[in-house]
């Protein structure tokens, strides 16, 4: 089951021709997730012929327009498509003071319930779990309360081997136990090794989401070996003191982290509407972190 990343926006403020506000959908485990909802998500949904059946969670980083602007839009289509699944929003507690009035006044007669659930973006803690996932808050340093976030698979069982079920001839209601690591006793009282009857899942997959942030050591704990790291790289260090001014960080800074977190593959994006080409930050990226991918609008990324 591959866990795949879509970028349907990674610009920064100011939408381009080539770049629509920030967003992004995660899928793992069968699942679907919407991280940030800049406006415009909905289009970039539909020209990308992307199905939200899945879709039952939004992570909203922060309260800056280019993040979710974008979510009134994207709720109100899902009521004209009859939707019905309840829609979870994990944001800070402003975002439901926002979105309520606009809701109560756009969207009278939803065929679905929207949760809000309250994230402390100040806070590292768990927010959301099921039986295959968590994900931890990351909190970030920006011009306003933001956090980013970690998406962790729960260990998967070990695979039980064809052959030993039918050697040892083992009962279906032992195979779930045996997944989970327990031996088997044979009719004769032989105990056999789990081991020997199963081999070991695949690893469990970890992507971290980091936007919009100055540079912050203190993330690096937090996002250690990831598979993925997607963090934003607003500036080239040419523009270093108006990345200090608005607390983004430059292609140099986010491969800096991303080799200091031993991280597996680096993607950047959120780019300012100045750079024409992005291959320049991606260079510089580079001469940090050779694994730097430059993140693009309608691109889908396996992780």
């Amino acid at each position: 089951m591959k866990t795949t990343l879509t970028i349907l926006g990674c610009g920064s403020a100011l939408p381009t021709r080539k770049n629509f506000p920030t967003a992004q959908i995660l899928e793992i485990r069968d699942k679907q997730f919407l991280i940030d909802c800049g406006e415009g998500t909905q289009i970039r949904m539909r020209q990308m012929g992307v199905k939200t059946n899945r879709l039952g969670h939004i992570f909203i980083s922060h309260l800056h327009g280019d993040h979710c602007f974008g979510l009134i839009g994207l709720i109100s289509s899902f009521g004209m498509l009859n939707r019905t699944a309840e829609l979870h929003i994990h944001a800070q507690v402003d975002l439901e003071k926002i979105l309520t009035p606009l809701l109560q006044y756009f969207c009278k007669e939803l065929p679905f319930n929207v949760i809000f659930h309250t994230i402390n973006p100040r806070k590292q803690e768990l927010i959301y779990e099921d039986r295959s996932l968590q994900v931890f808050s990351i909190p970030l340093k920006h011009r306003v309360p933001c956090c980013g976030f970690l998406f962790e698979e729960k260990p998967r069982e070990r695979h039980i081997l064809r052959e030993m079920i039918d050697f040892y001839h083992i009962p279906t209601w032992r195979i779930p136990k045996i997944k989970q690591g327990e031996d088997f006793t044979t009719e004769e009282g032989e105990i056999i090794p789990n081991l020997q009857l199963t081999t070991a899942s695949d690893l469990p997959k970890r992507f971290a989401y980091c936007s919009d942030t100055a540079y912050s050591s203190k993330i690096i704990p937090i996002i250690k070996g990831v598979d993925c790291l997607y963090h934003e790289s607003t500036f080239m260090d040419g523009e270093m003191i108006r990345s200090n001014q608005t607390e983004h960080s430059t292609a140099r800074q986010a491969a800096e982290i991303a080799k200091k977190a031993n991280v597996k593959k680096l993607i950047i994006g959120h780019y300012s509407a100045r750079y024409n080409n992005q291959n320049e930050l991606l260079n510089e990226a580079k001469e940090v972190f050779e694994n730097t991918v430059l993140g693009e609008d309608m691109t889908v990324y396996e992780i």
